[in-house]
């Protein structure tokens, strides 16, 4: 069973910053180049760090696409699954900053970061962060909206956005995520990634892997790729320490 913990934004941003980054592997998914859904194309990215020894990872997922016409192609939905079959989750704390569209397709931002308001379930080792169903969640609010025009104005916008009580205020370009998931070890992994964009479920697009571990955490690759005795040689010098 999924258990929420909530803490604030600026406590989540304490968390990511003192999480040992040393410990950590990151990894990155994305909508294929051209993705498109109903209400148009879409461009998102979701960027997992992974962090086995506080049994935590950190989410930032950002909606990439530029000057959206539609509702439909804000980001709503992330499910994903851990590679070592967890099964069980907390949300620990969430952040986003607000963003308001005006009939006009200006737009005003919140001052500070405020909790993103999305939900944590899982059906079995698969996850889901979802803004439109599930305890504490505030859709149709809060979905991701991505970046204006080069000009600063979301000029493309229909009615579904600019000046939308039910959709305003939206989370601008990205919201993060803190988890605690039990159990992680040093190969765990995420495995697979999908998106999902509305205001109603079932709008998907599969994720793919973009972007592999920066240099600092090739070594902990290497160890998804079979390297035991590198597992067993960091857990020596851990214990000794």
């Amino acid at each position: 069973m999924i258990r929420t913990i909530r803490i604030g934004a600026a406590s989540l941003a304490l968390a990511l910053c003192a999480a040992p980054a040393a410990e950590a592997i990151s990894v990155t998914f994305g909508t294929p180049s051209g993705s498109s859904v109903g209400d148009g194309p879409v461009s998102a990215t979701a960027e997992f760090t992974i962090d086995p020894i506080a049994d935590t990872i950190a989410i930032v997922l950002k909606n990439l696409q530029v000057n959206p016409k539609s509702v439909g192609t804000n980001l709503s939905d992330l499910f994903f699954t851990v590679s070592t079959g967890q099964t069980s989750a907390s949300l620990l704390g969430s952040g986003g900053i607000e963003r308001n569209v005006g009939v006009d397709g200006t737009f005003s931002d919140g001052a500070a970061p405020v909790a993103a308001g999305w939900a944590l379930s899982n059906v079995g080792s698969r996850f889901h962060l979802d803004v439109l169903a599930g305890a504490g969640a505030v859709g149709p609010a809060h979905t991701i909206l991505g970046p204006p025009d080069a000009g600063g104005v979301y000029s493309n916008a229909n009615d579904s956005i600019a000046g939308n009580d039910p959709h305003n205020p939206f989370l601008a370009e990205q919201a993060s995520f803190l988890l605690s998931i039990p159990g992680l070890i040093d190969t765990s992994t995420i495995s697979e990634a999908t998106f999902s964009f509305g205001t109603a479920s079932g709008v998907e697009v599969t994720g793919t892997l973009v972007d592999v571990p920066e240099p600092t955490t090739m070594l902990l690759w290497a160890t998804t790729l079979g390297g035991g005795a590198l597992v067993r040689w960091r857990r020596s010098r851990r214990n000794a320490a």
